[in-house]
């Protein structure tokens, strides 16, 4: 996904968060780890931002509770932007996450 120009990886990344599938959310979450640089983060970001799936919802819930630090913070994030507060009290209070990443605006 990374050796692609910068508009076909725009829109990879864009259709991997519409289709909202586990294994896509898996890809956008796995180039979290592959390519920790600026342009990767914005893209799975946003890419995340547009996953709106039931199945979706819930490998991103799976990565709160069991990703990487920056998986959980990404995922957090996600649901922080949906007021899914309760789901981030309790990875806070389980110490997946931290009461700032969970509730900074």
């Amino acid at each position: 996904m990374n050796n692609i120009n910068p508009i076909d990886r725009y829109a990879c990344f864009v259709a991997l968060g519409n289709s909202g599938n586990t294994e896509d959310v898996d890809r956008l979450m796995d180039a979290l780890a592959l390519k920790d640089d600026l342009a990767t983060t914005k893209l799975v970001d946003y890419a995340l931002g547009l996953v709106d799936t039931r199945e979706g919802r819930a490998r991103l819930r799976h990565y709160l509770f069991n990703g990487s630090q920056q998986q959980r913070n990404y995922a957090a994030l996600y649901f922080k932007r949906r007021g899914l507060v309760d789901l981030l009290d309790e990875a806070v209070t389980l110490g997946k996450i931290d009461e700032k990443q969970a509730f900074s605006k």
